[in-house]
């Protein structure tokens, strides 16, 4: 540590570990790095009348820097066993010039935008202090842009309240009035050793042992982005809306930032596709951390998970039980994050959550620093690594909501749905309290016409047809045309058809009938064109097995299947587990079985049970957002109606030289096996 200070031990004025959200923030900074972005470098656009202006608040917030320990904070890692903060007793700010070029004559903004570009995000925060200024000239006039840019290692949105504050106390010769500051090392130290790990392992495996799979809104679970592709909206709650909010809020004796969470919990579900949600809230972090914490510059806050299953609760239940819940995680404020989502069922390589939620006390747009004569705020930027990060803020009037989220999620839209949902949760508190949370509207006038009228404008004629019968209708038609080619192998329709009803019968015989599933591992080849027909035939569902999967992957899919048997052969037999029941194409026994078995289509009175447009066709593994595979059953119905839509939207389809019907059959072999 001495070696990488400047000045020696001569200039440590202190070193002690990192808070939970600092190590939090010190992981993605590492993460970032090679992206050379990094979504914590928090810029700041100010505007200066003249260069004695600007020259003067650069002495001044060095001044600033001078009091406080955070402000002279630089973080080291390399050759130790954790993280450490040093504290250096003298840290100058470095300012640099930049030489912009073509930017014409007074265009402010041309000179922000030309320092945005210019000076990046990446910050070597192992030298003191995280807070950089670059300054230019506006051209043709006396004005002056300086980009600030500081660290969110130390800093927080109320540290940039209290930054400020002191900034214009100096500039107004106030500085006197100021308070002594704080050590930082204080917070530190309470939120590490203030509550035992074992009481946090126990508060959080209680709210998350069971919680097996990330809540991934839109299904986005990337929470590892440097923050430049991220999109911003921001809307004011309309004052009826915000005033009712706090009548009822009031009426209730709850925060209106307890209905809030609420409200969010409602949206994540609803764009999460489950009632069961969890999603990170950022928790002010100064309530209990000590005498005079609201005046120290650093970072305080941290983000913990909130969950609540919006399927069980009415409204005022809802409410009722986020109150009790965020009253308990404030007891727990200081936990790591890592330690929560450790005591949650989510594999270590996912995330818990992907999504949100600060509730942030906030003047508004205004800050200190614009009520000085001579400079002003050009532009400020709060970026996130979520890929939906939603804050509010509570002005004491009314509120404002900001989104900021990852394409393809449309900020504009996170908007109106949070607005749809707070309206209708506040009239529901007051004239409907037994509503059921999940029943409630979150979609405005506009979005439901969208989602009812225009994409729904789906009325055709579907017959009722099931895929083998659709495959029967185009064996009538072309019997002698060629349907599969594989390597020299050539089967008709015809002989296509009476190979996979011969199979058919064997699979009924066996037990094969819908509702069942009959896994198929087996090489590309005729043979698996014949054994998924022969599965379908049988009014059983089929599931794909690619042999080439890893052997752990083909353990899980059957064991979380369980197929009544695994059609197989020609060596892909050996990749399966030693006991699951196997139909061995390949097999000479097998072959003769089937060689006896009638060629005629296969009806409902052989098989077990009736086949029906509701019966599953085939289930399909996806990648699963816990980490493992998840399947997904595929109906006839479901099949047979993409179908037919897609021959009416894929050009050359219908015109397909060998075929008489509007529905293209190899269409349905390629959605079969896509």
């Amino acid at each position: 540590v001495v070696a990488r200070v400047p000045g020696g031990v001569a200039n440590i004025a202190d070193v002690y570990p990192l808070a939970p959200l600092q190590e939090g923030i010190l992981f993605h900074h590492l993460m970032s790095a090679s992206s050379g972005e990094d979504a914590y470098v928090l810029p700041m656009a100010l505007g200066f009348d003249s260069r004695s202006r600007l020259d003067e608040f650069v002495a001044v917030l060095q001044k600033v820097v001078d009091r406080h320990d955070i402000l002279r904070t630089a973080v080291l890692w390399e050759g130790l066993r954790e993280p450490v903060q040093v504290v250096y007793r003298r840290a100058e700010i470095p300012v640099r010039e930049a030489a912009l070029k073509q930017i014409a004559d007074g265009d402010v903004q041309g000179v922000v935008d030309g320092l945005l570009a210019t000076c990046g995000s990446l910050m070597d925060v192992t030298v003191a202090p995280l807070v950089h200024l670059t300054v230019a000239s506006v051209p043709g006039t006396s004005r002056w842009v300086a980009l600030v840019q500081v660290h969110h290692l130390i800093q927080d949105h109320t540290a940039v309240d209290v930054l400020f504050a002191e900034v214009q106390a100096f500039l107004e010769g106030r500085e006197g009035e100021l308070a002594a500051p704080l050590p930082f090392r204080n917070f530190v130290a309470q939120a590490r050793l203030g509550i035992p790990a074992a009481e946090h392992e126990e508060f959080f495996g209680r709210l998350l042992g069971d919680v097996a799979e990330p809540t991934a809104p839109f299904g986005i679970v990337d929470v590892r982005g440097d923050g430049t592709a991220v999109a911003e909206s921001r809307a004011e709650v309309g004052d009826e809306t915000a005033q009712r909010l706090r009548e009822v809020a009031r009426g209730l004796g709850v925060s209106a930032a307890t209905v809030l969470h609420v409200m969010f919990a409602r949206v994540v579900a609803a764009v999460a596709g489950r009632e069961d949600v969890v999603f990170g809230t950022v928790l002010f972090g100064r309530m209990q951390a000590g005498a005079g914490a609201d005046r120290i510059p650093g970072l305080f806050i941290n983000t913990l998970p909130v969950r609540l299953d919006t399927g069980r609760a009415g409204v005022l239940d809802a409410v009722n039980s986020m109150q009790g819940d965020l009253a308990e995680l404030l007891v727990h404020e200081h936990a790591p994050l890592a330690l929560a989502q450790r005591m949650s069922g989510v594999s270590a390589e996912a995330p818990l959550f992907t999504a949100l939620f600060n509730y942030r006390h906030s003047a508004g747009e205004t800050d200190a620093g614009m009520e000085v004569e001579g400079i002003e705020i050009l532009f400020a930027q709060e970026r996130t690594n979520y890929p939906l990060a939603v804050s509010v803020d509570d002005t004491g009037d009314g509120f404002a909501f900001t989104v900021q989220c990852v394409d393809p999620i449309d900020p504009d839209l996170v908007l109106s749905l949070m607005n749809t949902a707070t309206r209708r949760l506040v009239q529901a508190l007051d004239e409907a309290p037994g509503t059921a949370l999940h029943t409630l509207p979150i979609l405005d006038q506009s979005h439901l016409d969208l989602v009812l009228a225009s994409w729904n404008d789906t009325r055709r004629e579907i017959p009722g047809t099931l895929l083998p019968a659709l495959f029967e209708e185009q064996v009538a038609r072309t019997p002698d045309a060629g349907a599969v080619v594989f390597e020299g192998v050539e089967l008709s329709y015809r002989e296509l058809n009476a190979r996979a009803n011969r199979l058919a019968r064997v699979l009924v015989e066996q037990g094969a009938g819908p509702e069942r599933f009959v896994a198929v591992a087996l090489p590309r080849s005729a043979e698996l064109v014949v054994a998924l027909f022969a599965v379908l035939k049988a009014g059983a569902a089929y599931v794909p097995i690619d042999p080439d999967y890893p052997a752990d992957r083909i353990a899980y899919i059957l064991a979380d299947a369980d197929p009544m048997c695994v059609i197989t052969g020609f060596g892909a037999q050996a990749v399966l587990p030693k006991d699951a029941p196997q139909v061995l194409l390949d097999e000479p026994e097998m072959a003769a079985r089937s060689a006896a078995m009638s060629h005629e289509n296969v009806a409902d009175a052989d098989r077990l049970a009736p086949l029906g447009a509701d019966a599953p066709a085939y289930v399909i593994y996806t990648s699963g957002s816990t980490g493992r595979p998840k399947g997904v059953v595929v109906e006839h119905r479901s099949v047979v109606d993409y179908v037919w839509w897609a021959v009416e939207t894929y050009p050359g389809v219908r015109g397909n030289a060998l075929l008489h019907s509007p529905v293209s059959f190899d269409l349905t072999v390629t959605v079969l096996f896509a």
